[in-house]
């Protein structure tokens, strides 16, 4: 890409250009793409690289001119409540604004009134969903009232529909983009509204460089375009409660009983088993979390206590029982399921934490005709298995929606009058200054996908009773206690940056973290919170160090920051994760 002519240098050899491509970065994408480069700490070609490039028009082309909004809607529009329509007009009146309503409470039809008035401007519309996971319903949904003016846009398209895709864009036959993150750097022109569902959610932080936050980008993008951004949620982030004006919808659009039960342990039980038959008796369908994807997570030796570790990471392998399988998830190194430890040598290796296949087949086991839906990234693996999972619970041939977080993502389920949720716990133990907030979230998000058109049951497998109980119909009232515990310590009262090392050589990696810490002593206003090894201390066989800073004033922690910036660090600006 050109940025600016230069004369010839003299010092190295240069290529003589012999093709110009009929695409091109605007001033726009180069000045955000410049900003993500310099707060986000990565090269301004990875930053430009999430940017898809906008096409030369000629002069021959004719610009469509923009119809009127009804006359690209197949379907009317939704009739809003009364509280729908007063949270529609007072978003209306906003720049930027958090449309903070319970599950349920229809804020879906509050988008589709806000684009729909954007469309009838002759402006674009962004929406953001956190995952792949929401697009199947999300997608029916948007296409029942705008047609093929949507597409969806995410990392699962072959490069036969992103080209066609991005044709649609360029020949200005395309009204709204809806995906995750990616969708955000489409070459979409004249957008005038960008939405954020599910804002809360952590997969809109970039793990890879450009570690960039979707949700705030989004907010960045709007005030340089010129755009009107909502955040909403359930759930939203203390830190979009404490940043934006909030838009209340507390009441779900259909008023239902939800009754919640709280029992001890740690696996599924027989009681649960027993629970989940009854209701399939009656024709009822039901939702079962499991916070362990596959079947056992870990194996560790009984005798001497030590987990079975991947060779090249400091991290447990997963046991994949039916592909018979042991792989890291960190390096994706594999291997065959071991008996003996390689540690002390006993014989047989023990499982730890039950996960979706164990639990699948207990209960195909008790109930044989009861057929179980599994919801997990190791099952779900295409947009194509999610569609026909979901379209197999809809039509009621499948009873069970057995998973992980993926069934917190958003999905409407009608039918669903008893959730289970085990494993809360063990999120709330998270070593993470944000773990009351996620167990929080989590088990509201899940408990909202029950209930939605009739009464429901929730069974809660905790020993935190006291805490959750508190704020299961209040999350604003969990915000505001928690306010208290992040202040003068966490975001949004403060900023956090997190550099990570990695070296092949201990000592190496060792030596760069030293050198790095004592060059941000000399910066007064940082606060150099703890450094040393990071909690996973190995991965591909490089050693890893990390630092975490705090800071008041967020331009002093990004001066800090620059001064120290090499090719040997990676700097994690704003992180959501700490393991």
């Amino acid at each position: 890409m050109v940025l600016k002519e230069v004369e010839k240098p003299e010092d190295f050899k240069t290529f003589e250009i012999v093709d110009i491509q009929k695409r091109y970065y605007s001033t726009t994408q180069i000045e955000i793409a410049t900003f993500i480069a310099t707060y986000y700490f990565s090269s301004l070609g990875e930053a430009l690289g999430l940017f898809i490039p906008r096409r030369v028009l000629f002069s021959t082309h004719q610009e469509k001119e923009n119809n009127d909004a009804l006359e690209n809607i197949p379907c009317k529009l939704p009739t809003l409540s009364s509280d729908q329509e007063k949270a529609y007009q007072e978003i209306l009146t906003k720049d930027r604004s958090l449309l903070f309503g319970v599950t349920g409470s229809g804020k879906t039809e509050i988008f589709i009134s806000l684009m729909a008035k954007t469309i009838s401007e002759g402006k674009k519309v962004i929406f953001l969903i956190p995952e792949i996971s929401l697009t199947p319903q999300m997608q029916n949904r948007l296409e029942k009232y705008f047609g093929n003016r949507v597409i969806m846009w995410h990392s699962k398209l072959t490069s036969l529909q992103k080209e066609r895709y991005l044709n649609a864009i360029y020949n200005d036959e395309v009204d709204i983009v809806a995906g995750a993150r990616s969708a955000l750097f489409t070459p979409l022109k004249d957008v005038g509204l960008i939405i954020v569902d599910e804002e809360h959610d952590d997969s809109y932080k970039s793990m890879m460089k450009p570690r960039y936050h979707a949700r705030d980008m989004a907010v960045y993008m709007g005030n340089k375009i010129g755009a009107k951004v909502l955040l909403a949620s359930a759930t939203p982030s203390l830190s979009s409660y404490y940043k934006y004006e909030v838009v209340r919808l507390f009441k779900p659009f259909i008023k239902t009983e939800k009754r919640y039960f709280f029992v001890n342990g740690t696996s599924l039980t027989n009681a649960m088993i027993k629970r989940l038959n009854y209701n399939f008796k009656i024709g009822e369908q039901s939702l079962l979390f499991v916070p362990t994807r596959g079947n056992f997570k870990y194996l560790y030796c009984q005798k001497c206590g030590v987990t079975h570790l991947c060779p090249f990471c400091s991290v447990g392998m997963a046991l994949h029982r039916k592909v018979r399988h042991l792989k890291c998830h960190y390096c994706n190194y594999t291997e065959a399921i071991r008996d003996t430890c390689t540690h002390c040598g006993h014989t047989p290796l023990t499982s730890q934490r039950m996960g979706t296949v164990e639990a699948k087949e207990m209960i195909e086991s008790a109930i044989p005709d009861m057929v179980v839906e599994q919801f997990d990234r190791d099952s779900i693996t295409t947009p194509s298995k999610l569609k026909k999972a979901l379209k197999r619970f809809e039509a009621k041939e499948s009873h069970l929606l057995l998973g992980t977080q993926m069934l917190s993502k958003g999905h409407d389920y009608a039918n669903i009058t008893l959730s289970i949720i085990l494993g809360i716990d063990h999120i709330l133990g998270l070593s993470d200054y944000r773990a009351r907030e996620r167990a929080m979230a989590l088990l509201i998000q899940i408990a909202g996908r029950s209930g939605r058109a009739k009464s429901a049951d929730v069974i809660i497998q905790s020993a935190n009773q006291d805490f959750f109980e508190l704020y299961l119909n209040d999350y604003e009232a969990f915000l505001r206690d928690e306010q208290f515990f992040v202040e003068d310590m966490y975001p949004p009262y403060r900023s956090l940056a997190r550099i990570l090392i990695a070296h092949t050589k201990e000592e190496k990696a060792s030596k760069i973290t030293l050198d790095v810490v004592n060059k941000l002593k000399a910066f007064k206003e940082i606060e150099i919170v703890g450094h040393g090894k990071a909690p996973i201390e190995r991965i591909s066989n490089k050693f890893r160090f990390n630092i975490l800073l705090r800071s008041e004033k967020r331009s002093t922690l990004l001066r800090a920051l620059h001064s120290v910036n090499n090719r040997a660090i990676e700097i994690d600006m704003d992180p959501v994760e700490f393991s």
